[in-house]
């Protein structure tokens, strides 16, 4: 299991092109959908708390999860495959872009990176908006509008329009938004 856990973030960590949001979809594919190591319910909240702390979210995501399925030990090996990646990545492609870097090749490469990057953010966005409104991130198993959380919708529309309104951290808004949830949910 241990192993596994190491392959499984290796491979998350090495494809986190785009940050931390644009890697949701593709930890949610691996733990929640192929490995069933955990719910959506317990993904949603790890992604809330990954974001809630300070680091990276592919890092914070991968010791929660770790330590859900194997303990300390398992936050740890998750927390070094994901990272493990990245820095082999990156010290290959700095060398590369280095020798390579007044290629157009190279440029149109990047800009198409940058395109799936943002697809990939917004699929996240899209997928954290179901979960949160619907307990569900399956577009196609929510039947009706029936299914929505009013509660959860009003309280991101109020949140939103007092971040805007007032201009409040979103760190504070996170952290009373964090109590109202706690007040209305428990």
């Amino acid at each position: 299991m241990i192993f596994k856990l190491f392959l499984i973030f290796f491979k998350i960590g090495s494809f986190s092109i785009g940050g931390g949001y644009a890697i949701m979809p593709l930890i949610q594919e691996q733990v929640v959908n192929q490995q069933h190591w955990i719910t959506e319910k317990t993904f949603t909240d790890i992604i809330t708390i990954s974001q809630m702390t300070p680091g990276p979210l592919v890092v914070n995501s991968s010791t929660f999860v770790g330590m859900q399925i194997s303990g300390p030990i398992g936050a740890i090996v998750a927390t070094f495959g994901s990272i493990i990646g990245g820095i082999i990545i990156s010290i290959v492609l700095y060398n590369f872009f280095a020798k390579y870097k007044s290629s157009q090749y190279v440029f149109q490469v990047l800009n198409s990176l940058k395109a799936s990057s943002l697809g990939l953010i917004m699929s996240a966005g899209f997928t954290m908006l179901l979960l949160a409104f619907f307990n569900n991130s399956d577009f196609r198993a929510i039947s009706s509008i029936e299914n929505i959380d009013v509660i959860a919708v009003l309280i991101a529309v109020i949140s939103l329009f007092i971040i805007r309104k007032f201009k409040i951290s979103p760190i504070i808004m996170m952290i009373i938004t964090g109590f109202v949830g706690l007040l209305v949910y428990a």
